[in-house]
């Protein structure tokens, strides 16, 4: 997750002061990712020696407000229109089976066992998530949280082919 382009995201919708793009982004990700505050106004610094965004005076509690520039936003959508590499050779769990079978491992059946028992987990615990969400309100988490569910589903039916 890029917080450069995530702080751009939320201050191409407005301009903000640093703490309030810490809460916005807590709300746009349910707290599941964790962003200190900190983060953000390092993350805020480069981006004005980056030009990509800029200071508009401060709020009525003397918060220092920003704003993206053009070149931000020009920033923001390159970002948002560039495609996603998914690599399977820089995932860590398919490195380690290749790298298992090639040294003629003699626990790969238990690695695939904490693997799969791993992957359960997870898709309780989004399951969980989900069940949790208003279908009207929480959409954007929904399509997310089905992409994520689609994908383990696939990684364990990989698993088993594997067992």
């Amino acid at each position: 997750m890029s917080v450069k382009h995530a702080i751009l995201g939320l201050l191409y919708q407005k301009p903000r002061h640093g703490y309030e793009i810490k809460t916005e982004f807590d709300k746009l990700v349910y707290n599941k990712w964790s962003l200190n505050t900190g983060q953000v106004y390092t993350t805020l610094d480069r981006l004005m020696r980056d030009l990509l965004v800029e200071p508009i005076g401060e709020d009525e509690k003397d918060r220092k407000q920003y704003k993206i520039t053009e070149a931000g936003i020009k920033e923001l959508q390159t970002w948002l229109l560039k495609p996603v590499k998914h690599s399977l050779l820089k995932d860590e769990f398919y490195f380690k089976i290749l790298c298992a079978r090639r040294i003629h491992f003699h626990e790969v059946k238990e690695m695939i066992k904490q693997q799969r028992q791993l992957i359960v987990k997870e898709i309780l615990m989004l399951t969980q998530f989900k069940n949790e969400l208003d279908e009207n309100t929480d959409k954007d988490m929904l399509w997310l949280i089905e992409g994520g569910l689609l994908h383990l589903d696939a990684d364990l039916r990989w698993l088993e082919m594997l067992d």
